[in-house]
């Protein structure tokens, strides 16, 4: 990689990495904030100028391609929004004493190291690079998720640390069986982990390796997407950690990891005589779906029930992308980007309320459309979008979804709207609670940032209403790439 767009792809790693490195040495809250802020934005410029640069040949360990650069745009916009929201959401949990100004700088620099590991892992030519960025990025969410200390907090990290370290072991055998079926046709050395070269030659590879390592790769990745049954780390992950950690999480993070499966997913189907990689992904699509649909009725906690709504959809999204085809593509990829920027508003809305009425408990938090008006119909646009209905962003994704299910396999359509309904209902009825009747609690002002809630809220209103024509033929050659 040469030229402009060299700069730009460095520069999308190597902000968030001196970043990290400066923020680890600042003392200072308020300039942490404000730098931690700068660097996100400049990360983001920079991934968006990588649209408007002609791109060179791929590198031996980098690469920009139709794929992973919506990704990769995705991620940065979203962690620049999630840092502006941080700025004043954590100076809240210092002035609390939730925080010491110690912790304060480790999350600053922890921050910055999760962007710089996701982008790594998206922009990853080589699949053990790819690896080694995504448990990166798992191992400072880790930290992060246990920052508050408390017994719970702890137990969640562990909780994550253990599970977590299962499922990138279980994809390290994979991306080794990878390696080991490319080496007859490849020869041994860094060419045969090169994922333009394994994508060029993969059609002379061993099918039965290849059908192993998908399986160990799929349940591997699948751990960190948070697909059922492999999900009981997210719960208690976005529970317990710090609400813009669950907002990565939820947003960017689980993306991540299903780019990793997408990768192999094209590899397999490049092999014709390996097993079809979409049914294994339709069904723990479902699976997740289905579960977490009535896993939403039980729980107390709100930012545990809105992540079994990330497991929801992140299984809508892997049904998407199993199903294949020009349309279910092109709807995965616009479930996700709407997915990512509804969950991450409603992660900043629960991050407000928990604030002002000093709990989590679902129970103890009502009326908040009478006693903050501003963030009780924010809350509700956000779980009217993330239920699927009109006009909002979700609503047109999921449509697309059923659409070309109904048109290619209608059987599979059966438990896909069941599924749809089930957690449907469940977020409307707590919905009524939380939002309308008599308040409960303290009735403060909030004090941190609506901007960033209000900013991801349009967009995804937007979208619902009107598609620009560029973004839907971008998404259109993307969905056609994934073939």
């Amino acid at each position: 990689m040469s030229g402009l767009f060299g700069d730009a792809v460095a520069a999308v790693l190597l902000i968030p990495m001196a970043a990290a490195c400066l923020l680890a040495l600042l003392p200072g809250y308020r300039l942490s904030a404000r730098l931690n802020v700068l660097a996100a934005l400049l990360t983001f410029l920079a991934a968006v100028s990588l649209l408007f640069i002609d791109r060179p040949e791929p590198g031996r360990y980098l690469l920009v391609d139709d794929l992973n650069i919506v990704f990769i745009v995705l991620n940065t916009f979203v962690g620049f929004t999630t840092s502006v929201f941080s700025a004043t959401y954590i100076a809240h949990e210092l002035e609390t004493g939730r925080l010491t100004p110690i912790y304060l700088r480790f999350y600053h620099a922890m921050y910055q190291v999760l962007m710089f590991g996701m982008n790594l892992a998206l922009l990853a030519n080589n699949i053990g690079l790819m690896w080694v960025a995504i448990e990166l990025a798992t191992l400072t969410t880790v930290l992060m998720v246990g920052i508050y200390r408390t017994h719970e907090a702890l137990e969640a990290a562990w909780k994550y640390f253990i599970l977590g370290s299962v499922g990138i072991a279980l994809a390290l055998f994979g991306t080794i069986l990878v390696y080991m079926a490319a080496l007859p046709v490849i020869g041994e050395g860094l060419e045969a982990m090169i994922w333009t070269v394994l994508i060029e030659r993969v059609a002379a590879f061993d099918p039965a390796l290849l059908n192993v390592a998908f399986v160990f790769l799929l349940l591997g990745y699948g751990t960190k997407v948070g697909l059922a049954p492999l999900h009981a780390w997210l719960p208690d992950a976005h529970a317990e950690g710090p609400t813009p950690i669950s907002a990565v999480l939820s947003g960017l993070l689980l993306n991540v990891a299903l780019y990793a499966v997408l990768r192999f997913k094209l590899l397999l189907a490049a092999n014709p005589g390996a097993i079809a990689p979409g049914p294994l992904m339709v069904t723990m699509g479902l699976t997740s779906l289905v579960f977490a649909g009535f896993m939403l009725y039980r729980r107390r906690d709100i930012k545990r029930m809105f992540a079994y709504s990330s497991i929801e959809h992140m299984g809508i999204i892997a049904f998407a992308f199993g199903m294949g085809g020009p349309l279910a593509n092109f709807a995965g990829l616009l479930h996700m980007t709407m997915h990512s920027l509804t969950k991450s508003a409603i992660f900043f809305a629960v991050g407000h309320i928990a604030q002002v009425k000093g709990t989590q408990k679902i129970a103890e938090i009502r009326g908040l459309t009478a006693s903050h008006p501003w963030l009780g119909w924010s809350l509700v646009v956000g779980v009217v979008a993330i239920a699927g209905l009109p006009p909002m962003g979700i609503f047109m994704s999921e449509f697309l979804v059923v659409s070309s299910t109904f048109a290619r396999e209608p059987l599979l359509a059966i438990p896909l709207v069941f599924g749809l309904l089930v957690a449907f209902g469940a977020l409307m009825l707590r919905l009524s609670g939380l939002a309308f009747g008599e308040p409960t609690g303290s009735t403060a002002p909030v004090e941190a940032s609506y901007l960033p809630m209000f900013t991801h809220l349009a967009l995804v209103l937007a979208a619902g209403v009107y598609l620009p024509a560029p973004i839907v033929a971008w998404f259109q050659q993307v969905a056609a790439a994934l073939g």
